[in-house]
């Protein structure tokens, strides 16, 4: 069966999502531009057409992954509603006990990026983003008398350290932390950087 001429665009979109998916399933150092290849069933040349280099290839995915997943936060953080509300939503999207997809490729990316200064700069970016778009809505909410927080980049550095903390125990060693748990951990640490208490939390959501 013939495949569908796609367009340059959405090529790249299709090669980049392939490899995305084969750094999860093999890691970074294992994957091959022969693996994005054959789960795409095109030649290694066509993906040398557009990334010259395994490199390339591996830096403009983590790159696409991580527009995907701050187009999702912004989506979260500006909905029309109360600052608390957006805030936890994003938390609870992003918190490794969420729906939030890829861990196992941002926390292969971190390991990469300290030998690969192309994917440490993506990775350092997506931070600086996110950790942005926290403390704006934090601030949000402090200004609109939601809630208290002296320090809202203080409060997202600390949250995000967290989360990817977290994230590692739970990705890297399943079993060892009760996702129930983490959710909890989760929550109170939020209630702390807000000035409430974790029923206050939740119950200002309703």
């Amino acid at each position: 069966m013939a495949r569908v001429r796609l367009s340059v665009a959405e090529r790249r979109e299709e090669l980049l999502r392939a490899a995305i998916e084969q750094i999860e399933a093999r890691g970074v150092a294992a994957v091959r531009i022969a693996d994005v290849a054959a789960a795409l069933g095109v030649s290694n040349a066509l993906v040398l057409y557009h990334f010259s280099t395994k490199e390339k290839l591996v830096a403009a995915a983590f790159t696409y992954a991580a527009k995907d997943d701050l187009t999702r936060l912004r989506k979260l953080l500006g909905r029309r509603t109360s600052a608390l509300r957006r805030l936890r939503a994003a938390v609870r999207w992003y918190a490794p006990t969420g729906q939030a997809k890829g861990w196992r490729l941002w926390i292969e990316g971190w390991a990469v990026a300290l030998r690969e200064p192309a994917l440490r700069e993506v990775t350092r970016d997506l931070d600086k983003q996110w950790k942005a778009a926290i403390a704006e809505v934090i601030a949000e909410g402090v200004a609109a008398g939601e809630f208290t927080c002296a320090d809202p980049a203080g409060a997202a550095l600390r949250l995000t350290a967290l989360l990817d903390g977290l994230a590692v125990q739970l990705t890297s060693y399943p079993g060892g932390v009760p996702r129930s748990r983490a959710q909890v951990w989760v929550d109170e640490a939020l209630a702390r950087e807000l000035g409430l208490d974790r029923q206050a939390l939740t119950e200002r959501e309703r």
